[in-house]
């Protein structure tokens, strides 16, 4: 059967999703501690988390047709843009329905993505540890480090904000991930840079990780081009709820 969406109230789910029991982590069950092993696969060479890429033949008309997407996506973005938002997707925490004392990676927002804060900090008061990511360098995953309300953000070339680096480096069970655009397989648009493919394929080499796109309800697209190298999500969040993605 074709993946589609099926719009309910508040909530919006995709035929062929995941059972809604609750999800607990790989990293809780019984094995050897996987956090030594994530934390060298997040800070090895660019070699050796190289992601894949479309043929060579249809390569460059790929990377062309996501160029030009991104422009309208970023300039479609601006425009879903309205106050509350952010307390609106805080109300779907419970909805995440995560394992407690999961860590939660998120991000601090940039220019006019869907801003997670406030549902970090509603995650937080229900007992999850909280990170942010660091941008290491170009072609290489991120890092995260542990982060909590009042830790002051410093400023990256880029803009971005990032947690200090003496902050500690942590692996999370769970990332919060931007996006310019997504689709019903969970396939999301980013910005290009790569960053958050090369750190779930690190990631995920080592243990299941949950992925969850923060999203205007307005971002969702049925022309999301991806290749080999593309993660897709686990389930996106917006303000209409939580869309899970079957695998």
């Amino acid at each position: 059967m074709p993946r589609g969406l099926n719009v309910t109230h508040r909530e919006l789910s995709l035929t062929e999703a995941v059972a809604s029991d609750i999800w607990r982590p790989p990293a809780l069950q019984a094995r050897e501690d996987p956090i030594p092993t994530a934390l060298a696969v997040l800070s090895a060479s660019p070699e050796k988390t190289k992601v894949s890429a479309p043929s060579a033949g249809g390569y460059r008309a790929f990377m062309m047709e996501k160029r030009d997407l991104r422009r309208l996506a970023e300039a479609h973005r601006k425009t879903l843009v309205v106050p509350g938002h952010a307390a609106v997707l805080a109300e779907y925490a419970e909805a995440l329905a995560l394992t407690p004392g999961v860590v939660v990676a998120g991000y601090a927002a940039f220019r006019d993505e869907a801003d997670p804060k406030a549902l970090m900090l509603a995650l937080a008061a229900r007992g999850h540890g909280l990170a942010l990511p660091v941008m290491v360098a170009k072609a290489q995953p991120l890092r995260f480090h542990a982060w909590c309300e009042t830790d002051a953000l410093v400023e990256h070339p880029y803009g971005v904000r990032e947690p200090h680096p003496d902050c500690p480096v942590v692996v999370p069970d769970v990332l919060l991930v931007p996006l310019l655009a997504f689709d019903a397989e969970g396939y999301r648009l980013g910005y290009g840079g790569g960053f958050y493919d090369r750190t779930l394929e690190a990631l995920r080499a080592v243990r299941p990780v949950y992925a969850v796109g923060i999203a205007y309800a307005g971002q969702l697209r049925t022309d999301v081009p991806h290749g080999a190298h593309d993660q897709r999500l686990d389930a996106v969040l917006t303000e209409n709820g939580l869309n899970r993605f079957g695998s």
